[in-house]
């Protein structure tokens, strides 16, 4: 019986009691007895009224229909992040309005125009298919990019779209590991053919006066939001700036393209120990990645070869400067100035990297989904930089700090080639520049 009704049923017998005590139905005297005879030939209009009364709310109450269980929360049909309006933005709408105007406004909600976002959904729907998702795929999708490129959180979303936060987890994870795995390969390699190697070396030529870069690498430290309470030794993610954070090594192009990318290091770990666990370390040493495009400098054959500051050891394959403060001789100067110009690349593919993907700029997605959104986000990157998006305002990186890198005993071969080469390098460069 319904517990409002039992309340009420209750008031009554107090109020019939205060009205005709001789008759009170609520008495523990074994003197007085009420029966409803007696009640109903009382003298006292009390108990004809207190049955008539309850009779009614009697009816009232079993006649009353339960409720049903309020329904899962769903996107309302009227709101801007609903499955309708999604499907009206991207069907009917999008035809209606002009280019400029159309990827203007996908970039303010995607992260990047609708030609591009149509690729990325073309290119993963097959895989989110086999997942059997309630929602569409590119609803999914652009749910994710909203969240990689404005850098809101789980429940933020959630709340945008109403699902439930887990819900938003799940895609997010499923998306960015999709783009991480299935993609990487496509949109991250290695210069390797004849056409792109003499496109890259050119280009660089072109920015340092120095012959045969074929990139230049950096390393940049990921801010997590927040760690695990159950992660040991949470000191190995607190870096030299004093926040937590994982460390991306990236190598880009001159077209600010990453053609490597590693995820591998928490933050108090140095940029030469990253290097050195990375899968290109590894493959340059081993001789797996040999570039045949050689050049020859003073007698000495070059190589293709990376270029990076002196947090990374100098070696045959990756040449860093002669000093970070201008204290060598001319030719030396002029040499780190030229190798500084190319490294500004990577600095800068870096600065659009997060300016355009702000949840890199404060990950707020579980540690060990951390890693893939990071790769996911350079994926991402690439297809903008690919497509030649509109880049946006760069994310300022800290001032570079770190010790200069020392030389394994391993490493000594490759040291002393390096070594000669950069020297030559330097010559070659000053006696150009000084002829002109």
């Amino acid at each position: 019986m319904d517990q409002s009704f039992l309340i009420m049923l209750s008031n009554l017998l107090h109020l019939q009691n205060q009205l005709d005590p001789t008759t009170s139905l609520l008495s523990d005297s074994p003197t007085t007895s009420s029966t409803p005879s007696s009640l109903l030939t009382s003298t006292s209009a009390a108990p004809l009224l207190f049955f008539t009364i309850a009779s009614v709310l009697s009816f009232i109450s079993t006649s009353r229909k339960p409720q049903p269980p309020s329904p899962p929360p769903s996107p309302s049909s009227t709101s801007p992040y609903s499955i309708s309006a999604f499907r009206a933005l991207s069907t009917e709408r999008i035809w209606a309005m002009e280019a400029p105007l159309r990827d203007a406004q996908w970039r303010s909600l995607y992260g990047l125009s609708y030609p591009v976002f149509t690729t990325v959904v073309d290119k993963l729907k097959p895989y989110i298919a086999q997942s059997n998702l309630s929602l569409p795929s590119d609803y999914a999708v652009a749910m994710v990019l909203s969240r990689l490129s404005l850098g809101l959180s789980a429940k933020t979303v959630a709340k945008r779209y109403s699902l439930e936060p887990y819900l938003v987890s799940k895609i997010t994870n499923m998306v960015t590991r999709l783009l991480a795995t299935k993609l990487y390969p496509e949109f991250i390699k290695i210069p390797a053919g004849r056409r792109r190697l003499h496109e890259t070396t050119a280009a660089f030529a072109e920015i340092t006066n120095l012959p045969n870069i074929c990139g230049a690498i950096d390393n940049t430290h990921v801010r997590l939001h927040s760690l695990p309470s159950d992660v040991p030794n949470k000191n190995i993610y607190t870096n030299v700036y004093g926040f937590k954070s994982i460390q991306l090594q990236v190598v880009a192009d001159h077209k600010k393209i990453f053609w490597d990318v590693c995820v591998k290091a928490p933050g108090a770990v140095d940029d030469a120990t990253h290097f050195r666990d990375s899968l290109l370390y590894n493959r340059l040493v081993s001789g797996d990645i040999v570039w045949e495009k050689v050049v020859n400098v003073k007698g000495h054959p070059v190589r293709p070869y990376v270029v990076g500051d002196w947090c990374y050891p100098l070696l045959s394959f990756l040449l860093t400067p002669f000093s970070w403060n201008r204290t060598g001789n001319p030719a030396q100067n002029t040499f780190d100035e030229g190798l500084m110009k190319g490294r500004r690349v990577v600095e800068e593919a870096i600065g659009l990297l997060k300016g355009r993907w702000r949840i890199l700029q404060d990950v707020n997605v579980g540690l060990n989904h951390a890693p893939q959104t990071i790769v996911a986000c350079c994926v991402l990157h690439n297809l903008c930089q690919i497509a030649r998006e509109p880049e946006p305002e760069m994310w300022k990186e800290p001032e570079e700090s770190g010790p200069v890198a020392r030389v394994l005993e391993s490493e000594k071969s490759y040291y002393y080639f390096g070594e000669s080469l950069r020297q030559v390098l330097a010559d070659d460069l000053y006696q150009r520049l000084s002829s002109r």
